[in-house]
């Protein structure tokens, strides 16, 4: 038996008819394909819509118990890289929100070396939260990776075989996954390519299990960890430059001090919480945060001594100041401090897909 032309993923938690529609259309439109899909605990009310796409030829991967959709993934690639050594792989949702033209074309485009990404355009009829929690998602990616991706949280994803063993290894059970994904590929110089294709919303999204703040808690995790060991250097330095000032009455060896103290605790949070993944040697680590640490204390010194000799009272100036520095202290730290040096990363733009925009709402 020949290879398949095509493997699909398919993670599924409560479908309805219409993973049976769009596994049927799959086959109708290329029948040599194999459609992998993974009953995330979905419990036996659903039964049937499994046996349904088992009738068609789908695989169908069972958990026991809800795990979540990254989880569903890497069971899937399990799956695939075992039974399907070599191939590659395209995912997409259980839903219908993405077209059988647009799955085969994004998994015809993967590559050796980078991913495929199926990415809406958002224009038209979108669903509020859709467009605003991927516009947030875009600029936050862009922040903390310098990578410009249109669609972070698009679900039709095409991977070569070979990224099938490291995609089992990325952290995040649920939603968070497909992000930390992008992140992991931004942070180890994978390369992503981006493939316009038709953005559909049916009933204005109502089936989708995402959970608004849950799961954009998970998902902007990485972010979130830096804010908080951010402001909690931010309340330690804070608190030491007025005691100095206060007692010093000098604002070179207050800024100093107090930064001495509040990077001390920084460098550990970071290294112990936020990077924990990305760890260099103590050491290494240790020179290049304390180089950043001199630079960050220069310009915060400039940047408040301004603003203090225009008349700005030290509180103010010194919020103003951490405000201005903040992106700047994340970012060099992510990419130098505490993470291993990667071969240049890439986001490319493939050509626009032939299929127009189609979008359904209740009536």
């Amino acid at each position: 038996m020949g290879e398949p032309a095509v493997i699909v993923l398919i993670p599924a938690y409560e479908p309805d008819h219409r993973l049976v529609n769009l596994i049927g259309s799959l086959r109708s439109a290329a029948p040599d394909a194999q459609v992998v899909t993974v009953d995330d605990g979905s419990g036996p009310a659903y039964r049937r819509v499994f046996d349904a796409v088992e009738r068609l030829g789908c695989t169908v991967l069972r958990h026991a118990v809800n795990l979540g959709k990254g989880r569903a993934l890497k069971s899937g690639f399990r799956h695939i890289a075992q039974a399907y050594r070599g191939q590659d792989v395209v995912c997409a949702d259980a839903d219908g929100q993405h077209s059988v033209v647009d799955i085969l074309r994004v998994a015809g485009q993967v590559r050796r070396d980078r991913l495929v990404l199926g990415t809406r355009r958002f224009t038209g009829r979108v669903p509020l939260r859709s467009r605003v929690g991927n516009s947030a998602t875009r600029v936050l990616f862009a922040a903390a990776t310098g990578c410009r991706v249109r669609d972070t949280q698009t679900g039709l994803r095409a991977y070569p075989a070979s990224m099938l063993d490291w995609l089992q290894s990325v952290p995040g059970d649920r939603f968070e996954y497909e992000m930390n994904v992008l992140l992991e590929a931004a942070r180890t110089g994978r390369p992503v390519e981006e493939a316009d294709i038709a953005t559909i919303y049916l009933e204005r999204n109502a089936s989708s299990h995402f959970r608004p703040f849950a799961d954009s808690v998970r998902i902007y995790r990485p972010l979130l960890r830096f804010s908080a060991s951010s402001v909690l250097a931010f309340g330690v330095d804070t608190a030491a430059l007025l005691a100095l000032h206060a007692v010093t009455g000098a604002l070179l060896p207050s800024v100093v001090g107090a930064r001495a103290l509040s990077s001390t605790v920084n460098f550990l949070v970071n290294r112990r919480y936020v990077f924990a993944g990305e760890r260099r040697t103590w050491h290494a680590a240790a020179v290049r945060y304390w180089l950043l640490v001199a630079a960050l204390l220069a310009a915060n010194f400039a940047v408040m001594a301004g603003l203090t000799a225009a008349g700005l009272a030290l509180l103010p100036a010194k919020l103003a100041t951490e405000a201005t520095l903040f992106t700047v202290s994340y970012l060099v730290q992510r990419r130098t401090v505490f993470t291993v040096r990667r071969p240049p990363r890439r986001v490319e733009q493939l050509p626009p897909a032939r299929t127009a925009d189609h979008r359904s709402r209740a009536a």
